[in-house]
């Protein structure tokens, strides 16, 4: 009966560890799903004004934050990553055509206003070449997941499951979305980092397309 009593107390000990383990996961998760909202909204555009929170132009610059991009104007990385079916995609399988990478989270608000537009732009602009590649900035949520959730947004363009290397070479984006806007020659034109305007993202899409 002893025996039976001390297992019953390692199993629920087990299970309150395990619990608490997630609780703690989730928390993080959510405070930083909030503060990462409040970010994407808050921050002044490029120009220098404030955002329209209703119709969501918050879209701003690296040089915002005092820094210019280091990738601007510079050839795009390049990574090699495992999308959602397992096959590895990299950035050179696009070599020639015009490509928005974009660093994204299943947790990020921001991130799943605009994934449709860049739905929308895939299709548009197919006949120019144009893609996009979304980076999952949260790959170890899981590939489940992460599918599940570009699923209910309509995306069809290849999702990759991220990773710090890949992280690290275009800056360790530290906002999103995040997107690096890049021509037909394999360099980055725009960056962009937060909540823009439609009109704001298409227009960005065009220069990649039209860039020398």
């Amino acid at each position: 009966m002893r025996r039976v009593i001390l297992l019953l107390a390692m199993v629920v000990g087990i299970g309150l560890v395990v619990w608490a383990g997630f609780a703690n996961h989730r928390a993080r998760q959510r405070a930083a799903e909030k503060l990462q909202q409040e970010r994407a909204v808050l921050v002044p555009d490029g120009a220098g004004s404030a955002p329209d929170s209703a119709s969501g132009s918050g879209a701003i610059s690296p040089e915002t934050y005092g820094q210019a991009s280091p990738l601007k104007n510079k050839p795009a990385p390049e990574f090699a990553l495992v999308d959602l079916a397992g096959k590895k995609v990299s950035l050179a399988d696009y070599k020639g055509r015009p490509v928005v990478v974009n660093f994204w989270a299943t947790w990020c608000g921001p991130c799943k206003v605009e994934m449709p537009w860049f739905e929308e732009f895939h299709k548009k602009y197919a006949a120019d070449g144009f893609e996009v590649l979304g980076v999952a900035d949260d790959a170890d949520e899981g590939k489940d997941k992460i599918g599940k959730e570009a699923t209910k947004l309509g995306v069809t363009y290849p999702i990759l499951l991220g990773d710090s290397k890949v992280d690290k070479s275009y800056g360790d984006p530290d906002v999103l979305p995040m997107s690096f806007y890049v021509s037909k020659a394999g360099s980055v034109v725009e960056v962009t980092a937060g909540l823009g305007s439609k009109d704001q993202l298409e227009a960005m899409v065009k220069e990649a397309i039209g860039a020398k």
